[in-house]
């Protein structure tokens, strides 16, 4: 199965997110990740939704979407270049000798502390979406405590356009 990343504008409504929400569901996909967001105008948001399946049914929901009455536009970013980031906090257990090694793993991936504790360390980090798996799988030995991710976001550089 392929990984889609796609971005769909909407109107900034009430009940938008749901019927976006329900297309997915409705074909039995599992949304990997959602982000909803402002645009630079008051009454649009975008929403990058990240979900794993087969093309013929991406390309169903796509066409589903476009049809709904406060979708403006839907693009596909799968296969297009793009910016795409996520942000992540994850606190890791930690002994005092342990700390100048986590803080080195997280140096590598320019992530800052935001907390140290008796028996854990906390860090933040604003990365590419496979950086942020890097990062997990070489914290994972320590004890990961806790992990939250906001999601992916994603903007088409300029000069490229996503497939509708």
């Amino acid at each position: 199965m392929t990984r889609h990343v796609i971005s769909v504008q909407v109107e900034n409504k009430a009940g938008v997110l749901s019927r976006v929400a329900g297309l997915f569901s409705a074909r039995g996909y599992n949304i990997d990740s959602l982000t909803v967001s402002h645009t630079c105008q008051e009454d649009i948001s975008v929403m990058t939704i990240v979900v794993q399946g087969d093309e013929h049914i991406t390309e169903q929901v796509k066409k589903q979407l476009n049809k709904l009455i406060d979708v403006i536009k839907v693009s596909d970013h799968t296969n297009a270049r793009a910016i795409e980031r996520e942000f992540m906090l994850v606190r890791v257990s930690a002994k005092p000798a342990q700390r100048p090694e986590i803080a080195a793993i997280g140096d590598v991936f320019k992530a800052s502390t935001a907390e140290i504790s008796q028996k854990s360390v906390t860090l933040s980090v604003k990365a590419e979406p496979d950086k942020i798996d890097d990062l997990i799988e070489l914290l994972r030995p320590y004890g990961i405590k806790e992990l939250m991710r906001t999601g992916r976001i994603s903007m088409l550089r300029e000069g490229e356009s996503g497939t509708n």
